[in-house]
């Protein structure tokens, strides 16, 4: 197991950087945001505090969720324009001197395509370096489920998504930096995960992460000090 010291290491020679959206680039978790605007938040938000703190399988915590909001297009459009994510702080700049340092950013999440979309464009991340859930609507605009096949539906599934960048663009050091027990399983195949506590504190993942933080300051000063 890496220590602390080298844990930062691996951060500041970093092929890639893989970021969890929900609560940790964003300060709202989209799902209960969705729920909300869809009136069912209080049902929703606890069955998201259960999934995340990794009590229930992911996927069946997703399709529980989706199956009481059950959102139309329209309604997620809708969202977006009315309540667009916010940024946590210091993420932007922290993406940007990353950028700098000619490290891929990825953001990948248990979230949705279109939200996470809104989001990727604000931190000039390209499209295709998003991995995120795809909702299904009707012709009419209603709901109709989730693409299941995508990695990010399931539990494990972050770590899948890191193993296929390996394997896709030969990284050697891939860091995830997120909130969630999710996030924290994606290590390995991920060379080094860093808990963000800067929206939420996870008392698992506070416990458990060797290296935590609550405000990107402190990895922006790690990659300053090289």
């Amino acid at each position: 197991m890496a220590s602390l010291m080298e844990m930062k290491e691996i951060f500041r020679s970093a092929d890639a950087v893989c970021f969890d959206v929900d609560s940790t680039v964003i300060r709202e978790e989209g799902i209960d945001e969705l729920a909300k605007f869809c009136g069912v938040g209080d049902a929703v938000a606890e069955m998201t505090r259960r999934a995340m703190g990794g009590t229930v399988t992911f996927k069946a915590a997703l399709t529980a969720r989706l199956g009481l909001i059950r959102p139309s297009y329209e309604q997620v459009q809708k969202l977006i324009s009315d309540n667009p994510p916010q940024l946590t702080p210091g993420i932007r700049e922290l993406v940007s001197r990353l950028h700098q340092r000619g490290v891929q950013v990825f953001l990948v999440s248990g979230g949705f395509q279109s939200i996470v979309e809104h989001v990727a464009a604000q931190l000039n991340i390209p499209t295709a370096n998003v991995f995120a859930n795809r909702l299904k609507f009707y012709f009419n605009g209603e709901y109709a489920g989730f693409d299941e096949t995508q990695p990010t539906a399931e539990s494990g599934g972050k770590g899948k998504v890191i193993t296929h960048l390996k394997e896709q663009f030969q990284f050697k050091k891939v860091v995830m930096i997120g909130d969630g027990a999710t996030d924290m399983e994606a290590c390995p195949p991920g060379d080094c995960f860093i808990g963000f506590g800067g929206n939420v504190i996870r008392k698992q993942v506070k416990e458990k992460a060797k290296w935590y933080i609550t405000h990107f300051d402190e990895l922006l000063k790690e990659l300053e000090e090289r």
